[in-house]
């Protein structure tokens, strides 16, 4: 992800974003959990979805969490940064992304990055957050995952 400032233009989110780390840890165990719903369905539609997986769908669930139309050029540009960015991610550092949840994460922020709604500065500090915290993050996961 380079450096750059957010644009006027970028899309503006229906819903606030998270204004510390800790909310935003809560918002990503939140997302997350969103996204693991869809493991069932997968083999309705003909995917045999996974936990290790579920990052593919963090561009999608960051324009619902943000109420923004899925639009498809939106949901493109959101897209492209995750996913480019993972790969990016992936070739310096394998072991960064290793987790499942870590990997989310990651795409999750890059997509809000990739809409200009966050700056690197602010991807940046939150991942270093979520990675010093995995452990909480899994653990709020596991509590909103089991507890539907």
């Amino acid at each position: 992800m380079k450096d750059r400032p957010l644009r006027k233009t970028s899309r503006r989110a229906a819903v606030p974003l998270p204004t510390s780390s800790q909310a935003w840890l809560r918002e990503i165990a939140a997302a997350y959990a969103d996204a693991h719903e869809t493991i069932p369905f997968g083999p309705r539609v003909g995917a045999n979805l996974t936990a290790s997986e579920l990052f593919h769908l963090a561009p999608s669930v960051c324009l619902k969490f943000r109420g923004i139309p899925a639009s498809k050029g939106t949901l493109r540009r959101a897209t492209d940064a995750a996913l480019a960015s993972y790969v990016a991610m992936t070739s310096l550092e394998p072991e960064s992304l290793s987790s499942p949840l870590m990997a989310f994460a990651f795409c999750y922020l890059a997509a809000h990055f990739g809409l200009d709604l966050v700056t690197e500065k602010v991807t940046s500090r939150t991942l270093d957050f979520i990675a010093s915290h995995q452990k909480q993050l899994a653990r709020k996961i596991a509590a909103t995952v089991d507890g539907r």
